[in-house]
């Protein structure tokens, strides 16, 4: 029996409408919540990304800037202009586009953000909070991930979860945010040996390493929740995960398509972040 399709598009919408209505009752208040976005260079991708987030931002209600700066622009100009948007009450969450210029120092960007603005998650205090259990704000690709999970009620607790990928960005806080749902986790990457043999022990798979197709049905246990976190361009330009759809929908019991899986419920987290961000800094709870 093929997999259940866990539907990114459906779910992202029930929650930007819940999200539209909370930005409306803050509206009331007098607040609008803001989010400021920094592209540095002509990354393609980045580009659509960008301008996906900001109509997400209009059509929520909310507030948004977006700084298109050249990727010859010095690193001081960034730190500087991030300065400026974090001193400004409107503006209640930064986010600086990656990947940066080989210039611009991915450190000193994300600790120039202060933690309260942070909506990606990525500053230490955030990151560190993530690990200890009390956050605020989560890494918006895994955040949207645990809320798939949730909204098909699939168990996490005593699951074996696999996890493929251990960038900062998505492999180490989806392992963390599985931990809390008492998984247990195993983190695999590119060094790891005998990859298929703990694949096929996973409950729950999660593919986040950046190869098309990467993961096939051979390297999936029967009934298995595989979420495809990849986002890929085909040779005929069409996006594409790192699981093999076709092949591993046959064995799952669920699966994320790509497109309309993960990557939209990224940018409704990203929102949920700012809303949120918006509420602490203005002492209001929704």
């Amino acid at each position: 029996m093929p997999a259940q399709i866990i539907d990114g598009r459906a779910l992202s919408k029930k929650i930007r409408q819940r999200i539209t209505e909370e930005s409306s009752v803050l509206k009331e208040k007098g607040i609008i919540p803001g989010l400021a976005v920094i592209l540095i260079g002509d990354d393609p991708a980045s580009h659509t990304y960008v301008n996906n987030k900001k109509k997400a931002c209009e059509e929520c209600g909310f507030y948004s800037e977006i700084y298109k700066l050249p990727e010859s622009t010095p690193e001081a100009d960034v730190l500087e202009l991030i300065e400026v948007l974090k001193s400004r009450k409107e503006i209640n969450g930064i986010l600086v586009q990656s990947p940066f210029p080989k210039h611009i120092s991915e450190k000193k960007i994300l600790l120039a953000i202060p933690p309260e603005k942070d909506v990606d998650a990525f500053h230490p205090q955030n990151v560190g909070a993530i690990v200890a259990g009390d956050f605020d704000f989560v890494p918006c690709t895994p955040a949207g991930v645990m809320e798939m999970l949730n909204e098909y009620n699939i168990e996490v607790s005593g699951k074996h979860a696999v996890v493929i990928g251990r960038s900062n960005i998505v492999g180490k806080p989806m392992s963390i945010l599985l931990l809390h749902k008492h998984a247990t986790v195993t983190i695999c990457h590119s060094r790891t040996k005998y990859l298929a043999d703990i694949t096929r022990q996973a409950d729950i798979l999660v593919a986040a390493v950046g190869r098309l197709g990467f993961v096939t049905a051979d390297m999936v246990k029967p009934g298995a929740v595989v979420i495809d976190v990849g986002m890929n361009r085909k040779e005929d330009g069409k996006l594409a995960g790192d699981v093999d759809f076709n092949g591993v929908s046959e064995i799952a019991a669920y699966i994320t398509p790509v497109p309309g899986g993960v990557g939209l419920m990224t940018v409704a987290m990203l929102l949920q972040n700012t809303l949120r961000a918006a509420c602490i800094q203005n002492n209001i709870v929704l």
